[in-house]
């Protein structure tokens, strides 16, 4: 018994010295990765902080791994004694790679920055290109739109969009004319105020439905007159003087009225008929004028787009073909659109140059923990392409026959 107990003793005194060595082999690792990190994370500035960080970091901590990974596979050679050297061979090989891809990683980053310079660079270019050919495009298709529409005939959509833009301002001036007159007499009618908002709105309705419609009856009078329809012409006529009588009486006249004072300390004094006369001149003037510009092509498209009539085109053909319109967005489309495989090919380049160095410094310090367990780095070093990094994360098939370390 007493033999047994010795025996004990020893192997437990043993092992206890066996401890001791592994701990004190290795304890000595943790106060120095402390150093090693403290003294990467030293920075008085964010910028040095953060440039230490990046440049170091990951550097330290495959050294740090590296220094642990070795000194386990030291006190792991006395349980593989058959395969000591080709451990000896596989830590080797661990710090040579880690070496190189440390190295690899700071040039890395040098290229990943000098690639994105120029891809920044290309995406102002691409940008200042469609802005050009936006802009471009923008002031050149009015241009090719009236050049298209004075070679070949069509709606005549520039004269529509400036008679409807010509009567919106003949009811603002005549609306602020009629203002003060019109919400006085409706405040009597009705005997409440009225608002001024909302009356405005109306009044400005009204004035632009009566211009658009004086320029429909000229257009109605002057087709009756070529097809002599009398019946229509009288009729036409009745309605013309009419309507002219009410523009003169509640738009022109207030006009006229405007330009009295002025006339008074001229020394000249407008009778009642006279005042009606200088404003019917007026209105024939400003008719006259908008009519032969604009109102004989524009009053025909507006009557055919209200009753949804095709609009007849006189005159036949046009003298040439009508020149291609531009559009100017279709620049820059075709710019995007031939640039998208630039594109896709310059995100994934970046990417691979961004990930790639990362990846493969995070793989030399795996590989030390493969060392320990297997005896051999796992990953093969360098990685040439994000592709070979997705390939190499399963292990590969054992070859039959081979026995695990």
């Amino acid at each position: 018994m007493q033999d047994v107990a010795a025996q004990s003793q020893q192997w437990s005194f043993v092992l206890q010295q066996l401890v001791q060595w592994v701990v004190s082999g290795v304890a000595w690792i943790v106060p120095f990765q402390s150093n090693v990190f403290a003294n990467v994370l030293r920075g008085q500035t964010f910028w040095e902080l953060a440039g230490s960080s990046v440049l170091l970091m990951l550097p330290a901590a495959v050294f740090v791994a590296g220094i642990w990974g070795t000194m386990v596979s030291l006190y792991t050679i006395p349980f593989r004694l058959g395969r000591s050297v080709t451990l000896l061979q596989s830590v080797a090989l661990a710090w040579w790679d880690a070496l190189r891809m440390v190295w690899f990683y700071w040039a890395g980053l040098v290229r990943f920055l000098i690639v994105l310079v120029g891809w920044v660079w290309g995406l102002i270019k691409l940008t200042g290109r469609v802005i050009v050919g936006t802009l471009k495009g923008a002031i050149t298709s009015p241009l090719a739109m009236l050049d298209a529409t004075s070679r070949r005939p069509g709606v005549p959509w520039p004269a529509f969009f400036m008679l409807v833009f010509w009567s919106m301002i003949e009811a603002t001036i005549f609306t602020f004319t009629l203002k003060p007159t019109a919400s006085e007499l409706l405040g009597e009618l009705t005997g409440y105020e009225v608002n001024g908002f909302a009356f405005i709105m109306l009044l400005w309705l009204f004035l632009w439905v009566l211009v658009a419609g004086s320029f429909a009856c000229i257009q109605v009078l002057n087709e009756a007159i070529k097809s002599k329809k009398y019946g229509q012409i009288i009729s036409m006529v009745a309605i013309e003087i009419a309507v002219a009588m009410f523009e003169v009486l509640f738009l022109y006249r207030e006009l006229v009225d405007a330009m009295t004072p002025w006339l008074a300390q001229q020394g000249v004094q407008l009778t009642a008929l006279e005042t009606i006369g200088l404003a019917f001149f007026a209105w024939v003037g400003v008719r006259g004028m908008t009519w032969f510009l604009f109102g004989r092509f524009g009053a025909p498209a507006m009557i055919a787009l209200l009753g949804r009539q095709a609009f007849a085109v006189q005159g036949g053909a046009g003298q040439g073909p009508a020149p291609q319109m531009a559009d100017y967005w279709k620049g820059p489309i075709a710019a995007l659109k031939a640039e998208r495989e630039w594109f896709r090919k310059e995100a994934r380049d970046v990417f691979e140059l961004a990930s790639l160095p990362v990846l493969q410094v995070v793989a030399a310090g795996l590989n030390f923990l493969f060392v320990v367990f297997t005896g051999r780095g796992h990953f093969t070093l360098p990685f040439k392409s994000i592709d070979e990094v997705m390939a190499a994360t399963h292990f590969p098939a054992r070859v039959s026959g081979e026995v695990a370390p």
